[in-house]
């Protein structure tokens, strides 16, 4: 008697628990694009401050150790020889540039 009892409690356990994560699923991609993780949207013609650090993932203000440390990651990810487009290389340099203080704007190879 115990036994079918226990298994239709686990079914509708795993009935419920199916609704509850197809409902979390739909929720999950119906969310608003400001919630989103990564900028959606092209280059600024001039860099700015803020377009430099969303590209390399970091705050305007960070310690010039972190920039270095950021931009190595990013390059990795997207340097030429290893596949990467030579586009976002100088981008992703030009980035780093501005943030460090090296050039005060605009200035991509391409």
């Amino acid at each position: 008697m115990t036994t079918p009892l226990m298994a239709g409690i686990a079914v509708a356990a795993a009935a419920y628990a199916g609704r509850y994560g197809i409902q979390a699923w739909q929720a999950f991609k119906a969310r608003p694009p400001s919630m989103r993780r990564f900028y959606e949207g092209g280059f600024l013609a001039t860099m700015t401050r803020r377009e430099a650090a969303l590209i390399l993932g970091v705050r305007e203000r960070t310690p010039t150790d972190k920039i270095k440390e950021a931009h190595r990651r990013v390059m990795v990810a997207n340097h030429p020889d290893a596949g990467g487009s030579h586009y976002l290389a100088s981008k992703i340099n030009e980035a780093k540039d501005m943030l460090i203080g090296k050039t005060k704007g605009g200035g991509s190879a391409f």
